[in-house]
């Protein structure tokens, strides 16, 4: 019996060194974000809706969405807007945070009418820049070539152009960033209109908000 009840002690010896040992790096790794890293953001320069000229360099050392969109858009946008918006409303008065919106209608989209868009759709955030005031061809090719990000003309039913469902997500040093999907593919973007309904990958778009922000 003795030698049973020292192996047992034995036992929950190796267990709690076991434990101690591991715990710190179970903690390390939900502090670290394990996301995929992509490309840089090329280098850009538009105005926002306070007439502000707004650049890369006014996201640095910040986290933040990036997202093609246009005011007048009847379909997508508004159902985008409204996920980032619940974002926005997630990070609220965090400063290391921001979100850029780029109008792939810039001929229309005027710093005066984004600003109007802001009020009319509970855009608040002081680091939520929507972003106008280049030529098409300039934003198309931010878009395309850039985020690899669709950006075209479009049917009618569509407000005249076509463009991504989706959210890009930036580190403090401009990378592109993303998780796996459940096969340890990187997903590269995150889809704000989700067939799986409000939440699945926006909600996982904040988790990683979160770790990106306590890198």
């Amino acid at each position: 019996m003795k030698k049973n009840n020292y192996s047992y002690v034995g036992i929950s010896f190796i267990i709690l060194l076991f434990g101690i040992y591991s715990v710190p790096k179970i903690i390390k790794h939900f502090q670290t974000a394990d996301l995929y890293t992509f490309n840089k953001v090329p280098n850009f320069e538009f105005i926002n809706q306070n007439g502000e000229t707004i650049s890369n360099k006014n996201f640095e050392d910040k986290v933040y969405i990036v997202e093609f969109f246009f005011a007048t858009c009847p379909t997508i946008c508004p159902i985008m807007n409204a996920r980032m918006v619940d974002i926005q409303n997630e990070f609220m008065g965090n400063p290391n945070f921001g979100i850029a919106s780029f109008s792939i209608t810039p001929e229309i989209d005027t710093p005066n009418q984004l600003k109007q868009y802001a009020l009319k759709n509970g855009i608040n955030h002081k680091n939520w820049h929507l972003l106008t005031g280049k030529s098409e061809d300039v934003v198309y090719d931010l878009s395309n070539e850039g985020f690899k990000l669709f950006v075209g003309k479009g049917e009618v039913s569509h407000g005249g152009f076509e463009h991504s469902g989706l959210f890009a997500l930036v580190d403090k040093n401009g990378n592109i960033r993303s998780r796996y999907d459940e096969h340890g593919n990187p997903l590269m973007y995150y889809r704000a209109l989700d067939e799986h309904g409000f939440g699945n990958q926006i909600q996982e778009l904040k988790q990683d908000i979160k770790l990106l922000l306590n890198e």
